[in-house]
């Protein structure tokens, strides 16, 4: 339920900037706007402030900007007008520049609001939690793998990437983000292995569930405890934080994921040599538990890197919010690109409700670590959110800001006012539009939630 709040208070935030752009560029131009309301549906509470009345509605998703004479089509078409009724202030009455202006400022602020948040995060600071820039490669932890991109190229397990085409790498972090955002592209990795310095080249694999780029790559988790779950295998058999595991059943491990393998080759307890922080060791029978999926675990967490942002003043820190928001953007594009190359739209398509439950699990899990961590990965979230908003709003689908855009484009052209029929129509297109794929990430919503 906490996710649920949580998810619905950042998705009102997103949807309230966006309407607020609509807000204030309907008033700049002279268009009259009855009512600003958060949410669909019945009014929950309101309040009239000159001639706008501001809603909270009872669906949260989404919201709208109501303004004066968008009622006059429904009357256009119930008189057979040859053209829509204008009125003083109303929005068809409007010069379609001015309705162009109005329609663009929604998802304007959109890339305003990210820019705004992640300049905050920026100046603020804030610390990253991550592993080292090692790697293990999947391929020799799952026979069920085929060969994969990493292997290829000619990666191995301990391989030290400091470099993806050029540009440094000082995390695993960095590694994630360079491959996953570039599926089906040629990267060049600099690779560091027994001091000796290689270059080779990978393309990362499309993934058709996640859309990501994969070459079949773990990090390389060095097996300190950091954290215990109460409750846990490890905790009732006494195992410490800043413990270090050097065993499994006999078998030395050198990273998490050769702890795994082992524990999930047999049942029963397993018997681990553990290395305290005095230097001592010490043999525990520690007692795993099954996750649903079938696998082993201990119930700790291994230490990450903590690494802090750079100290940022206010210019650097706008400066940074704009690149950021660029990229995010840049890497919207590239995603729609890959809708049409082999991916599951079930599981790339997210509706209102996934989102709102992504937005709430994002948040609870930072605000876990602490407030500040909450609130960075929230922002963080949010703007991606916002971004998303902005270039799904513009894409020219009748009933979107886009089609809007387009629409008054081509009245601006022939020069001429609209038909009613004419803008009916294109609406009507644009609804059936939006409603099936409203439809469709619902039921994919739902089997997200059902665990399928």
């Amino acid at each position: 339920m906490m996710n649920i709040v949580i998810g619905l208070i950042g998705l009102g935030i997103v949807v309230f900037f966006h309407e607020l752009g609509h807000l204030a560029a309907a008033k700049a131009v002279g268009i009259r706007v009855e009512a600003f309301s958060i949410g669909w549906g019945r009014k929950l509470i309101g309040r009239k402030w000159g001639e706008t009345e501001y809603r909270l509605s009872v669906f949260p998703f989404g919201g709208y900007c109501k303004m004066r004479g968008e009622e006059m089509l429904t009357t256009a078409l119930e008189q057979d007008s040859p053209t829509i009724p204008k009125e003083r202030g109303s929005f068809y009455a409007a010069q379609p520049w001015k309705r162009i202006f109005v329609a663009a400022a929604g998802p304007f602020m959109n890339v305003v609001f990210s820019v705004l948040v992640l300049s905050i995060v920026w100046f603020v600071g804030f610390t990253v939690q991550s592993f080292e820039n090692r790697v293990v490669l999947v391929s020799e932890y799952d026979s069920q793998v085929s060969e994969m991109p990493a292997d290829s190229a000619g990666l191995q397990s301990g391989d030290r990437i400091v470099a993806i085409n050029d540009r440094a790498v000082e995390s695993y972090r960095d590694i994630q983000q360079s491959i996953v955002t570039r599926p089906n592209t040629e990267l060049s990795l600099h690779v560091e292995r027994n001091g000796q310095q290689l270059r080779v080249s990978v393309t990362p694999r499309l993934d058709p569930a996640s859309g990501a780029g994969q070459i079949g790559i773990f990090p390389w988790i060095e097996p300190v405890v950091g954290s215990i779950r109460d409750g846990s295998g490890a905790h009732l058999a006494g195992i410490r934080p800043g413990d270090r595991i050097i065993a499994a059943n006999g078998q030395e491990v050198a990273h998490s994921i050769a702890l795994s393998s082992v524990l999930n080759q047999g049942r029963g307890p397993a018997e681990l040599l553990i290395e305290r922080q005095d230097g001592s060791r010490e043999e525990l029978r520690v007692t795993p538990t099954e996750r649903e999926d079938g696998t082993r675990e201990i119930g700790v967490a291994f230490q990450p890197l903590s690494l802090p942002s750079p100290n940022l003043g206010p210019i650097a820190a706008i400066g940074r919010g704009f690149e950021e928001t660029l990229r995010t953007t840049q890497l919207y594009f590239r995603s729609l690109g890959l809708l049409f190359s082999g991916v599951d739209l079930q599981q790339a398509i997210a509706g209102p409700v996934r989102i709102t439950y992504l937005v709430g699990e994002v948040a609870s899990e930072g605000f876990a670590v602490g407030l500040s961590a909450g609130m960075v990965a929230l922002f963080n979230f949010l703007s991606l959110l916002s971004i998303a908003l902005f270039i799904m709003n513009l894409l020219p689908i009748p009933a979107l800001d886009g089609g809007q855009i387009l629409l008054f484009l081509f009245e601006m052209i022939v020069r001429r006012e609209l038909s009613p029929k004419l803008v009916y129509r294109y609406q009507m297109v644009g609804t059936v539009l939006i409603l099936s794929l409203i439809g469709f990430a619902l039921f994919s919503d739902i089997l997200f939630l059902s665990g399928r």
